[in-house]
């Protein structure tokens, strides 16, 4: 069985079936064009193997989207397959297009709660290998196959067992070709007391993912909006809130749905969409409340590209009460290629926090930094928000260059936003969390006596 941080990865296999009818238009000698890492200057090992060194990385990496059945357009199972494609294989790994996570590794923080990069050292085995001819092995070296989970539970009970609660969406029949449809039902929780969330995942139905392009839930209470639940989108794993924080599920709460339900060929009776949810013990409350908020980039309210043109567009935010940003989750459509978060001190000082510069809306990922590294912005402190936009024919994933682009909620418009989970701090709670981590970087450096 493998570990939970890995198996969290492609049952978004079968979770982001839509997948299937663009990855198969991609021109895959071609992935990785726009962002290639030059080769390492030093001579390949010459005892690389298929069976010792290459099958290990697949099955930690690759195998849960490369698999019969899964959303991966080859198997990668045995060696017979992963021969048959090493050289293709080699690029993409090589470039950062696989696997699938889009996150600058030379900017900004690197140290990410599920983080689904290959690291150096196995990027290089595998371009090693396949510069040696990519040969097998030893048969007996070959590691046991690995049990992959149930597309149908939810992946972070790896994690935290089964959620404390489930709310699901009600039916609804999705045709199989059509427009963008959405679907906005309302369902009671059935918690009648006020608690502390410790993690969410929505989870739409194992055929429902052909179709399911969105599912965003908010809270209300006696009618009244009691702020936001979660938000879900193509790839996405979950929404893990840090320790000492809290999400509040208010009592009595009804789940407000906002489903993009986008006919693929697929036609899909009566589905239904859940959101799990996992709580905290009923004493917990949690020193400080945190948020998930849509923050809007400028050109969020509205703009257009023209046919064969570019946009870039920012956001600015500020906060009243010191804040730290828990994670950070661009979105867009096809046109958007890449986005970016900083912060501007009140100082003058620019600080790059993150980047995505090969973005692609087959995969939204929530970029949950390590608690350590967290971004802490105090009072005149500013987010800064830049995405870029690209309709000429050099977007590998636009489906029509000469159509004018606009802001709007269907799969053919643009979206310029990213869900923001936030910390809501105060000053004392500001100065122990820089306290706290200046305390254990003394106690990471080594004795005096030692060095």
């Amino acid at each position: 069985m493998t570990d939970p941080t890995r198996r969290l990865r492609a049952v978004n296999a079968l979770r982001s079936a839509p997948l299937l009818a663009v990855l198969a238009l991609l021109p895959w000698s071609s992935i990785g064009a726009q962002q290639t890492a030059g080769p390492s200057a030093d001579p390949a090992p010459a005892d690389l193997t298929f069976t010792r060194d290459v099958a290990p990385i697949l099955q930690q990496n690759c195998q849960v989207c490369h698999q019969p059945g899964a959303i991966g357009p080859m198997s990668l199972m045995t060696y017979e397959d992963v021969r048959r494609y090493a050289r293709r294989i080699s690029r993409l790994v090589e470039a950062g297009d696989m696997p699938p996570y889009q996150y600058d590794s030379d900017v900004g923080i690197q140290q990410l709660k599920e983080d689904w990069r290959m690291s150096d050292d196995e990027i290089q085995t595998i371009v090693d290998w396949v510069a040696l001819g990519s040969p097998e092995g030893d048969p007996a070296d070959m590691p046991a196959p690995i049990e992959w989970p149930d597309p149908a539970e939810f992946r972070l009970a790896d994690r935290f067992g089964e959620p404390d609660v489930v709310v699901a969406s009600a039916p609804y029949d999705v045709p199989e070709v059509g427009q963008d449809r959405w679907w906005r039902p309302t369902t009671p929780v059935g918690v009648n007391e006020t608690r502390c969330i410790k993690a969410i995942e929505t989870k739409p139905s194992v055929v429902g993912r052909a179709v399911a392009h969105h599912a965003n839930s908010s809270l209300e209470v006696a009618g009244e909006r009691a702020g936001r639940l979660s938000e879900y989108a193509l790839g996405k794993v979950g929404e893990i809130v840090p320790e000492g924080a809290c999400r509040r599920l208010p009592a009595n709460a009804d789940v407000v749905w906002d489903i993009h339900y986008w006919p693929n060929g697929v036609e899909v009776d009566d589905d239904q969409v859940e959101v799990g949810i996992w709580l905290h013990p009923e004493d917990y409350e949690g020193t400080y409340d945190q948020s998930l908020t849509l923050y809007f980039l400028q050109g969020g309210r509205g703009y257009d590209i023209p046919p064969h043109g570019t946009l870039m567009t920012q956001g600015f935010h500020s906060f009243d009460s010191p804040v730290r940003i828990d994670s950070w989750q661009p979105h867009g459509h096809t046109r958007l290629v890449a986005m970016s978060i900083e912060i501007l001190r009140k100082n003058g000082r620019r600080e790059m926090v993150s980047m995505v510069s090969n973005w692609s809306a087959l995969w939204h990922h929530s970029h949950i930094y390590e608690d350590d590294v967290a971004p802490l912005l105090e009072v005149g402190d500013q987010l800064i928000l830049t995405g870029w936009y690209d309709n000429t024919a050099n977007n590998r994933y636009n489906p029509d260059p000469d159509q004018w682009v606009g802001i709007g909620d269907r799969t053919a418009d643009e979206m310029s936003h990213a869900w923001i989970a936030v910390t809501h701090l105060d000053e004392e709670g500001m100065e122990k969390i820089k306290a706290d981590r200046a305390a254990r970087l003394i106690s990471e450096q080594p004795d005096r006596d030692d060095r």
